[in-house]
């Protein structure tokens, strides 16, 4: 069956809805305006499903980014998830903010000899919420708090016994896109050789593969008792011990 999926992105300071219908974004509406999220987000659903011609009930999931990021525009994004989703009698689907940083880079394009993919959610100063990825947007390690500080680069080492990544005493990986809301403010202190930083917000839109991936999997969420994906504790650490 080709699910219509409501898709809700309100982690960061861009607050955008979503519509997937199959296997395609079929209305989208977005807004940039400074702490906007509570009073936009229910008008932009009405309008994509308007714009379709569609009820919520006629929908078969909503679909939220679920963090990590800001806890005003999550609670924003969950509450109004969960009125849906009550309202309209459908069930609830998840992705991690990350993973559709990730998916938003790859849909993109990635630059030529790109190994990694290190999303990066802006907290405050110089602290990020991220995680490794390879191009192929298979997640390397833990979702983290890491404050980024100090001078050097982020430095990944492949395992030979494992394929896994560990934090290495050398400046020389290379093939890293950083993206996200947090990557412009890191850049001084992670350039280096063939890394690329793009500064930009998750989108709805490129949550169309994560939540497709949900929904195959049939990972529903108990909508009354959900809570979105907060981290609040952060690692003090230099570039080096990032991962």
């Amino acid at each position: 069956m080709s699910p219509a999926i409501i898709l809700l992105e309100t982690s960061t300071s861009l607050c955008s809805v979503a519509l997937l219908e199959g296997d395609a974004i079929t209305a989208r509406r977005f807004s940039t305006e400074p702490r906007a999220h509570a009073s936009m987000t229910a008008p932009f659903v009405q309008e994509v499903l308007a714009e379709r011609g569609l009820k919520v009930s006629d929908c078969d999931a909503v679909c939220l980014s679920m963090g990590p990021g800001s806890y005003t525009g999550l609670r924003v994004g969950s509450s109004t998830a969960k009125g849906l989703c009550f309202g309209g009698g459908i069930p609830l689907l998840a992705v991690s903010t990350l993973d559709v940083l990730v998916a938003q880079a790859r849909a993109a394009g990635l630059p030529e000899g790109c190994r990694y993919i290190v999303p990066m959610i802006d907290a405050r100063r110089m602290e990020v919420y991220t995680a490794v990825y390879t191009a192929d947007g298979e997640r390397l390690t833990e979702i983290a708090p890491v404050v980024v500080e100090g001078i050097g680069s982020v430095m990944l080492s492949e395992r030979e016994t494992s394929g896994s990544f560990a934090a290495a005493q050398d400046d020389n990986v290379e093939g890293i896109l950083f993206i996200g809301d947090g990557a412009a403010k890191c850049e001084d202190v992670l350039a280096g050789p063939e890394r690329w930083f793009r500064q930009e917000c998750p989108k709805a839109d490129a949550m169309l593969e994560p939540a497709l991936r949900e929904w195959r999997a049939g990972n529903f969420r108990d909508t009354a008792y959900f809570e979105p994906f907060y981290l609040k504790d952060f690692i003090a650490t230099t570039p080096k011990k990032l991962f």
